[in-house]
């Protein structure tokens, strides 16, 4: 009984916060203890969420990232076309990067795309 009390508090709590996210959980949680069979289930997901809810995280982080990066080249490709003599600065910073700083080639589109990123946000023109 006292699982149900602190579902409703948490459900009470979430509704008048609008969080919707916690409302959905903590209804799903509900109709989960209603369910028969779901003890087991219940102490799985006790054990083993917060390791779940990690690698979850960790998984749209990398997503985000993958379509940041991807984006980026694609302005980084542009910037290679309009502004060329930028081409030897970028490989310049690749090696200082790799050599001084034991980083990786990530490529120089990659960097052309950061670099129009930080000239965009600036203001900075050619």
């Amino acid at each position: 009984m006292e699982s149900w009390l602190f579902l409703l508090l948490i459900l009470a709590i979430a509704y008048w916060g609008r969080n919707m996210s916690l409302i959905i959980a903590t209804v799903v949680v509900m109709i989960m203890k209603l369910t028969p069979m779901t003890t087991k289930w219940l102490s799985l997901v006790g054990s083993k969420g917060i390791n779940w809810g990690v690698t979850i995280i960790p998984g749209w982080i990398a997503i985000i990232a993958g379509i940041a990066v991807a984006i980026l080249s694609k302005y980084g490709i542009d910037q290679l076309a309009n502004v060329p003599q930028i081409t030897v600065m970028l490989v310049l910073g690749t090696i200082i990067g790799v050599v001084l700083f034991k980083g990786v080639a990530a490529g120089p589109v990659i960097a052309s795309g950061m670099t129009y990123l930080i000239v965009s946000l600036f203001n900075l023109h050619y």
